[in-house]
């Protein structure tokens, strides 16, 4: 069977054009405890800042959460006609890690259906491993399979050819995704289904990153050149060395680095919880950039500022919505024009 490297699929940077942003309707409560009742807003405000660029294609988990869904929508006055419903039963709906990834050629888009396991930890995830084939049976776009378990939130690729990813997620034996795979099977399949032809491997994660070292929350690309890679001055915090570690890593790349604070610890009922302001989502007109009424919430956004200078940068206050151990860019996937 051809691979999509065959036929010249690459994988896009999330700068280039979407057509649409994918999110699912939050119904677990479970995910939040003692906390759901401010989310539903906080997806109305995500969910409001994305349409104004492009469509939002919002998985529901049933025709009761479509109601409702649209209910808190007019509430706030976003446009539905923006908005595309799919009812598509799920078990948590972080699309980031369970949706396709979308590849594009000259062609037009295909789709990536990765195995989803839970992170390796939670058992409730087969639902969610079904979500790209409930999507694609909509769109029914080529389809190519993996056969190995990938999150979106643990790589993140510059469009052309380079991929970063850590050692703690994928090649650890903790949460372990895939026991037989070691670095090199990784970056031959990275090649064929994402057209990489570069992998950069960082350490290790956050502190209360219940993925067991997701990108996502420490390392964006920001440009064809850039990364932008999160920093930790307080040499008593946890992150420090973590974050020390993948900076030097990167220092030995090509590539251009924009350094980036980390909020002081959110703490909640005694656990440490990972808010990063790298957890943002570009969209085709902003970045939606998780806060945290932190000091250092303000420097990250004109950080931000300084990297996208043709996207508005749109706070979006994340305090409550990290108690479900995620932020935007956990929570959404982008579709290629």
């Amino acid at each position: 069977m051809r691979k999509p490297c065959d036929l010249g699929y690459r994988m896009p940077a999330e700068w280039e054009k979407h057509e649409a942003v994918w999110l699912a309707w939050p119904h677990r409560k479970q995910d939040w405890p003692g906390k759901f009742a401010p989310i539903p807003w906080v997806f109305v405000e995500i969910i409001r800042n994305i349409a104004k660029s492009e469509r939002v294609r919002l998985i529901v988990k049933n025709s009761n959460a479509k109601i409702e869904a649209k209910s808190f929508l007019k509430r706030a006055e976003v446009d539905l006609n923006r908005i595309d419903f799919y009812v598509i039963p799920n078990n948590r709906g972080w699309l980031r890690d369970a949706g396709p990834i979308f590849i594009i050629n000259a062609q037009g888009k295909g789709i990536t259906n990765w195995n989803f396991n839970g992170w390796a930890k939670y058992p409730n995830h087969k639902l969610d491993d079904k979500i790209p084939i409930e999507v694609n049976k909509l769109f029914k776009l080529p389809d190519f399979k993996p056969g190995i378990v990938l999150e979106g939130g643990a790589i993140d690729v510059n469009g052309k050819g380079t991929l970063i990813t850590t050692e703690e997620c994928l090649l650890s034996k903790v949460q372990q995704r895939n026991k037989n795979l070691k670095r090199e099977d990784y970056e031959r399949i990275f090649g064929e289904y994402l057209g990489v032809k570069n992998v950069i491997w960082l350490d290790k994660g956050i502190i209360g990153d219940d993925t067991h070292g997701h990108v996502d929350d420490i390392t964006r690309f920001v440009s064809v050149d850039t990364v932008i890679t999160c920093i930790e001055k307080n040499k008593k915090d946890d992150n420090h060395e973590i974050l020390k570690e993948n900076l030097r890593r990167l220092k030995k790349t090509k590539f251009n680095i924009v350094e980036l604070p980390m909020p002081k610890p959110v703490l909640f009922e005694g656990q440490r919880l990972p808010a990063s302001y790298a957890n943002f989502l570009i969209t085709n007109s902003a970045v939606l950039v998780p806060v945290f009424n932190d000091s250092n919430d303000l420097p990250a956004l004109k950080i931000l500022e300084t990297v996208f200078k043709k996207r508005e940068i749109i706070p979006i206050y994340s305090r409550d919505l990290v108690w479900g151990l995620g932020t935007i860019h956990c929570l959404t996937q982008q579709e290629p024009a």
